[in-house]
C-alpha cells in the first residue's frame, strides 16, 4: 500500500513540535513558541490554521510575535499550509532560513534492510544521563546551540526511559570506539513514526552512521505499529540519504525567518 499525498500532508501538519521546557503562546488559529536560550533559535510558529482572511491572520501573529522582543520569528510552510502563506511572508520581509521537505516512508510491509555501516556501531537508547548527554552534544554539532543545563537532560533521559518502556520511541545514540558518534530521535504518535534529530558528528560522516540510527528508529517504529514514517529533512544533507533508503519525498516545507521590526511591503510575485 502506497502513501497518499493528503495522507502524509495531514500527518504533517497535525505534527506540532512543542518541547516540554518552552513557553506557549496560543490563540485560536496559532500556536508560537519562546525556546529556551541553549537552542540557537528563538521564536517559532509551530501552528497555524486561519478561519478568515490569511493576510490579517498573518498580520495578527506578527504583532503577537513582536510583544516577545527578538528580532525574528521563524515560520515553517507545512503542505497543509494556507495557499498563499508563503508569498504573505516574503512580502513581509520574510526569507528563506533553511530549506526542509517532507520525505515519508510506508511502513505498513515492515521496514526496508539497510546497508551495513562502514565503521562498527553500537547504538543505546538514551535512558540515563550520560548516554542523553552524549546525543545532546552530538546534536550541538548539527544544529548548533548550546548543551542543555544538566537538570534538562535528567529530564530528557528520563523521558526517553519512559518512551522506551511503553514502546513510543526515544532518542537513540550511536557509538564508534566509545565515542558518541550519531544520534536520532523518534516518536510514535497515532500510527505515524515521528522522525526528528537526526544527526552525525563531522569525524563520523559519510561512514554509514546515519544509516545505523535510521535503522534503529524504523526497527522501533515497525515494532510499535507505526504504518508510516515522517520526516522533515534538510533538503542538502540527510534528504539524500533518505531517499537513497527508500523515502519519497512529497514537497517542501521551507522555514522562513520573519522579521519583526519593520512593516509590510509590496510582494515581488515573479518568484510565485
Amino acid at each position: 500500500m502506497g502513501l497518499s499525498a493528503t495522507a502524509v500532508a495531514a500527518a504533517s501538519q497535525a505534527w506540532v513540535w512543542r518541547p516540554d521546557d518552552a513557553e506557549v503562546v496560543e490563540g485560536d488559529e496559532y500556536t508560537i513558541l519562546r525556546l529556551p536560550d541553549y537552542f540557537d533559535f528563538d521564536l517559532s510558529v509551530v501552528s497555524f490554521t486561519p478561519a478568515g482572511p490569511l493576510g490579517a491572520a498573518v498580520d495578527a501573529v506578527v504583532e503577537r510575535a513582536r510583544a516577545f522582543g527578538p528580532p525574528v520569528l521563524d515560520w515553517q510552510v507545512l503542505l497543509g499550509s494556507p495557499a498563499g502563506l508563503a508569498e504573505e511572508l516574503s512580502a513581509r520581509g520574510g526569507q528563506v532560513k533553511l530549506g526542509l521537505e517532507a520525505l515519508a516512508m510506508d511502513l505498513s510491509r515492515g521496514a526496508p534492510r539497510l546497508p551495513p555501516p562502514a565503521v562498527d556501531v553500537s547504538l543505546r537508547w538514551a535512558t540515563d544521563f550520560a548516554t542523553a548527554r552524549d546525543g545532546a552534544a552530538v546534536e550541538i554539532t548539527g544544529f548548533r546551540g548550546e548543551l542543555p543545563p544538566d537538570e534538562r537532560i535528567e529530564e530528557i533521559a528520563a523521558k526517553c526511559a519512559r518512551a522506551v518502556a511503553a514502546g513510543e520511541g526515544g532518542m537513540v545514540v550511536a557509538y564508534v570506539d566509545g565515542e558518541a558518534a550519531g544520534t536520532g530521535s523518534v516518536t510514535l504518535v497515532d500510527g505515524v513514526a515521528r522522525l526528528t534529530g537526526g544527526v552525525v558528528a563531522p569525524s563520523w560522516r559519510g561512514q554509514g552512521v546515519y544509516r545505523a540510527v535510521l535503522d534503529a528508529r524504523l526497527s522501533c517504529a515497525v515494532a510499535g505499529g507505526a504504518t508510516m514514517a515522517l520526516v522533515k529533512a534538510n533538503e542538502a544533507t540527510s534528504g539524500p540519504i533518505l531517499r537513497k533508503a527508500g523515502f519519497t519525498p512529497f514537497g517542501p516545507e521551507p522555514v522562513y525567518a520573519v522579521p519583526l521590526g519593520q512593516g509590510r511591503s509590496v510582494p515581488n510575485r515573479e518568484g510565485f
